[in-house]
């Protein structure tokens, strides 16, 4: 194996999404509502809602935080004949991608007449799109997730998620710009519900190429989704998942996390008949004015808020080009293996690029190819000497073929490594004999006893034997 075909094996499956998340904003980190804006004026969705800055929630207490929690609540006390006082925040960072992990303790609960949300949205709406991660209005007993943007955005069943597809136009100007939308078919996944069983964490995974939607209730949160190395492809099915007709990448940018809780509005206000007329006997505005009480259960609790990015870019990046500086030697100085290299087993690793122009290893055996995450591995800085590689995993698979018989013997310590040891002594990569007598470096272990079969055979042939 050339190196050109090392380097397109390894574009192969960095394309897959195997690198890791890194973490980008830990929103629990320091001052949680120095890093949101808080909006001041009418609500666009018409909502009977009096939004506060932050010096009037501060005093009328609608917004707390701990080191390790924060409340958003909405006024549950005084009548409100002009709006019922509560906050909306949107933060001041803005994502191209990403991975939003948020755990909740509690939201507001399915009252009628609150309409609460946690979503993303661009500036210029609809035209740089809206994510809806978690939104419902009045009662409702499932989440909702749902996508709005300009025209010539749809999206399709493709059997990848849970939820039960509602609408596939995304398209606020179709459908009465409900947006392509997939409820949650199971599960407390919001409201009263979701508080009942105390609340858990939703994911969100926006790539170029899909949006999807992942929930986890109290429990059942797997170790890596509250860790810092978090792997969405070991996570299963998610309850969501966005693709089809749509550009994803144009779509949808210039991103901003918004939490809100209104009431009535275009959608609360709109769907009233279908079961809060009755419950009530009121209007919305009616009920929401003058009922204060109902509201005490109309609040957000945060556990935490953190946004990743796959090596600083999408989590399905395009491959970059090889470094400059990775030049595998065409001829390595020939010495006996050290007494170390005589054992039974041996691991290679070979690397693929990322995002930002580092490298990562690949996985080492033909499964671990076919479904292992590369969040176990340890990604190389950007461009490095070769070096700076990181070492294989310190548990490699059995191969059968002993490390003394590699053709030709192993390769010294040089400078072309430091001046240490080279990688393959301490069990970090391997190396093979080309046709041409040349040796290549970082042959993956999956492909070595083919390799060593075939070049017995060729060298068999060649003296005479075969």
């Amino acid at each position: 194996m050339h190196f050109t075909t090392l380097f397109t094996y390894a574009i192969a499956a960095s394309t897959t999404g195997w690198a890791a998340y890194v973490l980008e904003d830990d929103y629990m980190d320091g001052d949680f509502f120095s890093k949101f804006s808080f909006w001041e004026t009418e609500d666009p969705t018409h909502g009977f809602v009096a939004y506060q800055n932050q010096s009037a929630a501060t005093e009328q207490k609608l917004i707390e935080s701990t080191s390790n929690q924060v409340n958003l609540l909405v006024d549950s006390t005084y009548k409100t004949p002009n709006g019922r006082p509560s906050v909306r925040l949107t933060s001041n960072k803005i994502y191209q991608s990403g991975l939003v992990i948020i755990d909740v303790a509690h939201m507001p609960g399915s009252i009628c007449g609150a309409w609460p949300a946690f979503w993303t949205v661009g500036p210029d709406w609809p035209n740089q799109g809206e994510i809806d991660i978690i939104e419902g209005v009045n009662d409702q007993a499932m989440n909702k997730m749902t996508l709005h943007t300009g025209p010539g955005c749809s999206i399709g069943n493709n059997n990848a998620f849970s939820g039960s597809l509602e609408t596939t136009t995304c398209d606020v100007s179709g459908e009465s710009n409900v947006g392509c939308q997939i409820e949650a078919s199971g599960g407390a996944t919001y409201g009263t519900s979701f508080n009942a069983a105390g609340g858990g964490v939703y994911a969100m995974d926006w790539t170029s190429k899909s949006i999807a939607i992942y929930f986890f209730p109290r429990g059942s949160i797997p170790s890596d989704v509250t860790g810092n190395s978090p792997n969405p492809s070991s996570w299963g099915q998610p309850v969501a998942h966005f693709s089809g007709g749509c550009d994803i990448s144009s779509a949808f940018t210039n991103q901003q996390l918004v939490f809100d809780t209104t009431f009535c509005g275009d959608w609360a206000g709109k769907v009233w008949g279908e079961s809060c007329a009755a419950k009530t006997g009121k209007t919305c505005e009616e009920w929401v004015a003058n009922n204060p009480k109902e509201f005490k259960e109309a609040y957000w609790t945060i556990n935490s808020l953190k946004v990743y990015q796959n090596g600083g870019g999408s989590s399905e990046p395009e491959p970059s080009a090889a470094p400059s500086s990775y030049a595998p030697p065409n001829s390595v100085p020939q010495s006996a293996p050290p007494s170390s290299a005589g054992q039974s087993s041996f691991q290679t690793v070979s690397v693929a690029p990322s995002s930002t122009g580092g490298w990562l290893p690949l996985p080492t055996s033909s499964d671990a190819v076919s479904s292992a995450p590369m969040s176990s591995y340890a990604p190389a800085p950007s461009n490095p000497a070769v070096s700076s590689y990181a070492p294989a995993p310190s548990s490699p698979p059995e191969v059968s073929t002993p490390a003394e018989s590699s053709p030709g013997g192993w390769p010294g310590a040089s400078p072309t490594w430091g001046g240490g040891p080279p990688p393959w002594e301490s069990g970090g990569w391997g190396q093979h004999e080309n046709r041409d007598g040349s040796y290549a470096v970082g042959i993956p272990a999956q492909h070595y006893r083919q390799h060593a079969r075939h070049l017995r055979a060729h060298k068999m042939r060649r003296a005479g034997m075969h």
